[in-house]
């Protein structure tokens, strides 16, 4: 059983795809027939590419894959049953299951409530938001806040100014006082101030928050705001912990180095819905996306009853591509960085190919 259809579960269906999968009745249920590639949702943002261009048909994939499909949602688990409940009021049972559901978004709980919030959380859905806020305000915004200092919210600043730059929308990004992509070497901070600088959007180092119905940053307000995007990371959604699987302080399911549960071994878990316990990997795209490769042979050796079960062993630095939205991109790589058009028609290159491989059910992903 697969839970949800996230960048590992991709990997994993694309890898039973060129392997086969375990000798083993699997379905996957997820809520949605198409799942959003994480890397592609900025430049979909700037217009770099069509909305159909980072979308991967799950119908497609599990088809070759010999899965079946069910779209519906997890509502919750048994674990000791082993019984997944369905958003629909299905019962569905297994024997091994996996999860890869992904988070749910945390701006309410770190901004606060206001209607002018749209929460990339949940990825899938965000750009058809984005769209949706448009077309009801029907306004050219005049200010836009981007809520967030991490990779993501640094390329969203950036696409924002291009989407809106015909009615010179000021864009603002509130990084927090973690300060400007503080998981990135210093190269890349320096590089991406300067770009922020160039395009003339504003940076605040301080939390945002939303006080007596106005967005404040580090106590003080910048108002007025049309338009308040939480690019915040992923909190964890409720129903693992409440259905009794063991979860780390922050309610992620806590793993071990096989991505196994800890509480329950024949649950695995992995992507941003998972914490590893025997090491720290940053929840991102990159590493859920490496994560596939080794969840797939796990779950085939637990079908089989084998042992030899793999760990995955985050690379000593990981190589991120941030587009600017000005045909140019930064290159990061542990604490060296460039910025240049090359690197953005690298990460194009990397992200079509990404993306147009799960369509091909030979080639590797």
């Amino acid at each position: 059983m697969l839970i949800g259809g996230g960048h590992a579960h991709l990997g994993v269906l694309a890898d039973w795809v060129r392997r086969g999968g375990p000798e083993a009745r699997t379905t996957l249920i997820s809520p949605h027939r198409y799942t959003r590639y994480s890397g592609m949702v900025p430049g979909t943002v700037a217009g770099e590419y069509d909305d159909e261009h980072g979308r991967i048909d799950l119908v497609a994939l599990t088809r070759r894959a010999g899965v079946e499909l069910i779209l519906d949602r997890c509502a919750a688990i048994d674990p000791e049953q082993r019984t997944i409940a369905t958003g629909n009021g299905r019962s569905v049972g297994f024997d091994i299951c996996s999860i890869d559901v992904g988070g749910v978004g945390r701006a309410k709980t770190v901004l606060g409530m206001d209607p002018r919030i749209v929460d990339v959380r949940p990825i899938g859905s965000f750009l058809a938001r984005l769209t949706e806020w448009q077309s009801i305000t029907r306004d050219i915004p005049r200010h836009i806040v981007v809520a967030g200092g991490g990779a993501g919210g640094v390329e969203l600043a950036f696409a924002l100014r291009r989407r809106f730059a015909g009615g010179n929308a000021r864009i603002t990004l509130v990084a927090g006082r973690a300060g400007l992509l503080d998981n990135l070497g210093r190269r890349t901070t320096v590089l991406a101030r300067r770009e922020l600088a160039r395009q003339d959007i504003l940076s605040i180092e301080e939390d945002a928050r939303i006080e007596a119905g106005a967005l404040t940053a580090g106590g003080r307000s910048i108002e007025p705001v049309d338009l308040i995007v939480a690019s915040l990371g992923a909190a964890a959604p409720r129903w693992p912990k409440e259905n009794g699987l063991a979860v780390d302080n922050d309610g992620y399911i806590a793993v071990d180095r096989y991505q196994r549960s800890l509480s329950h071994p024949h649950i695995l878990a992995a992507g941003d819905v998972a914490a590893r316990q025997d090491r720290r990997v940053p929840r991102s795209g990159v590493h859920a996306v490496h994560t596939g490769p080794v969840l797939a042979a796990n779950l085939r050796c637990l079908v089989a009853g084998k042992g030899g079960l793999r760990s995955y062993r985050p690379r000593p630095a990981s190589l991120y591509l941030l587009s600017t939205g000005s045909g140019k991109a930064i290159a990061s790589y542990g604490p060296f960085a460039v910025q240049g058009r090359w690197a953005a028609a690298l990460k194009r290159w990397i992200d079509r190919r990404w993306v147009t491989s799960f369509a091909k059910s030979t080639d590797p992903v």
